[in-house]
Formats: structure tokens, sequence, C-alpha cells
């Protein structure tokens, strides 16, 4: 069975557990004791913070250790280090782009850049002090460096963009706000690059930057568009395309997200193999392209779920799967 480390785990159990239903053994890392995807895990570590000197090190232990030879990361908090990092925690293989390439996406006024200079499709988008007097309202003020839909305000007016600008804590741009409808296309591609499949799926419903429900899209063009970005990009692995279908026709990319989406569930249930092709690039194969195959009118609804945990006795926490110890509380009131 090959061993895949998870970083960033966090709540990723949906990820975690794909893994291991497609034959993987998983070890998950975080930092945080009561990150859920620990506990989803055939082994789980704590690692320091991403910004601790030593993180790239304790990876490289539990590689060693555990004979891991895929490293995911799960989240961009860690994707440009870990990517850095391909010789040292060798002979895994980092499933992410090249530092540039997550450097690039991770800022999304870059990204723009990198669009318009490569020909692929984006909204008009400035620098604060160079926003053009025909800029068309509404405009969006977003943080270049950020995820979950944070720090992004609706300006209607010049003054309305001015307030915003001035008041928000991060750094920004500025953008003009696509008007038609919003697709997110979750990519794979292999290790040189070449998209293996490519799943569209409309945001029905979206919370915190999330999408929440959606439903798989039999949509040639957009298969097409998100193959197409994914390549010029230089993905390695997963990426969720974000586009707009504008009523000119023109399908506009506001992002592109080098990891697995946060509606992984989705392209998995309609049929992507996304966790079986990447165990194939761990072990060496080259898997062809399989372009369009996946069921269209799967629809997603996510929703919370919980994991209760109780102590080990030696300092360390399980899943609760046990009756409840003795004494139980009482009832308030009852003596």
């Amino acid at each position: 069975m090959t061993a895949v480390l998870f970083t960033c785990a966090g709540q990723r159990v949906d990820i975690v557990s794909a893994f291991g239903r497609a034959g993987a053994t998983t070890v998950a890392t975080d930092l945080d004791p009561l990150a859920p995807a620990l506990y989803h895990a055939d082994r789980r570590a704590l690692v320091p913070p991403v910004s601790d000197p030593g993180y790239v090190a304790a990876l490289a232990a539990l590689v060693a250790e555990h004979d891991v030879r895929l490293v995911v990361p799960l989240t961009d908090l860690d994707q440009e280090i870990v990517s850095a990092a391909r010789e040292a925690l060798e002979p895994a293989l980092v499933l992410a782009p090249t530092p540039n390439v997550c450097r690039t996406m991770g800022d999304k006024y870059l990204a723009h850049a990198f669009f318009s200079e490569h020909g692929i499709p984006s909204p008009r988008t400035w620098l604060p002090d160079d926003v053009p007097g025909d800029a068309r309202y509404p405009l969006l003020v977003k943080v270049r460096e950020g995820f979950g839909s944070r720090h992004i305000y609706r300006a209607d007016d010049p003054d309305e963009l001015d307030f915003h600008l001035r008041s928000t804590p991060v750094e920004s741009m500025v953008q003009e706000r696509c008007l038609g409808e919003e697709f997110s296309i979750d990519v794979f591609c292999d290790v040189g690059g070449r998209c293996l499949n490519a799943i569209p799926r409309s945001m029905i419903q979206s919370k915190g930057g999330e999408s929440i429900k959606g439903r798989s899209l039999a949509d040639g063009e957009l298969v097409e568009h998100g193959a197409s970005v994914a390549e010029t990009v230089g993905i390695v692995g997963p990426a969720n395309v974000q586009c707009f279908r504008e009523p000119d026709g023109s399908l506009p990319v506001t992002d592109v997200n080098p990891r697995f989406g946060g509606a992984f569930p989705l392209p998995l249930a309609a049929g992507s193999r996304y966790p079986e092709l990447a165990l194939a690039l761990a072990r060496g194969e080259r898997p062809e392209p399989r372009l369009g195959e996946f069921r269209e009118g799967i629809v997603m609804t996510r929703f919370f779920s919980d994991l209760c945990l109780v102590e080990d006795g030696n300092g360390g926490l399980v899943p609760f799967a046990e009756e409840l110890p003795h004494p139980i509380a009482v009832e308030p009131g009852e003596a």
C-alpha cells in the first residue's frame, strides 16, 4: 500500500478518507491536536507551525518513518514551502506545482497578470492607485493573498471604493465584477502538466468562499477551458479553476487554486478517481487523459459533522468508541 502524507490536514476528512478507500496508507499531520482529519487517518502526527524553521525537517522525518511515497498539501498555508522542499522530502512525490506557480496563483494580482500575459481571459484588475475613470461599477476590493472570501468588499461608486481601500487592513487589488454565471472546474494534471480530467460544476450556494451546494455539468466548453487553463498555468496534481460565463460568451478566470477544492466530494462522486490517479503518479505510472469522462447531474449538498475524543491515558486523544465512563453527570437541579 502506498503511504500518503497529508500536510495541514485540518478538517479535510473527505480527502484523507477518500485516499484511504483508494488503497493508501494515510498519514495526517497538523499543528492542532483537535484537527478532525488526524483521527480519520491510519497514522497521525503533530508538527510545528508552517513558519517554524523545523517544519520541513519534521515532514521529512515522517516520510522516512512511514516510507511515504506521496505528499499532499491540503491548504494554501504551506503549499509553496512543501513544493520548494521536494529534495528534502524524497523519495516521496510532492503533489504540487513549482514554487513559482504556487506563489503566482496565491497572489491574485500576480495571477491576473499571468492570465493576461498568457491569453487567459480575466476580469479587468488594477492596483489601488491605478483604477481608471472608465472602470465599470460595481467594483470589488479583494485581498491579494487570502482565502475563504475574507476581505472582499463591493463598491458601487468611487466614494465607496475610496472608503474600502482606506479601511481594508490587507494589501488589496480592485477588480471589475463579472456579470455572468459562476462555475468551478476541478482539474487534475500529471507530473508533466498534462490535464488528465476536468470536471465542471455549478455554484448553487457558497459559504465563506467554499461551495456547499453544486451540480456536475457535462459542458464541453468548460471542460476544454479548465484543461487549457491548467496546462497553461503549469498545474501538477489537483487544482480548482474558478470562472464566469459572461453575456458575451467569454469565460474570464478569477482564481486558480492549485490544490484540491473545498467541494472535493462532488467531483469524487462524479467519478473523478483523483485519489487513484494521484497514487498512480506516486508509483511512477503515466495515466492517460480521460477528459469528459465523469457523471453529469451529480448534486452535492455539504453539512457539518462531528467527532468526539477521549484521553488515551498517555497524554493523547483517541476517537470515543466506548460506553460512557461512570459516574455520568446528573441532570441540572438533581442531587
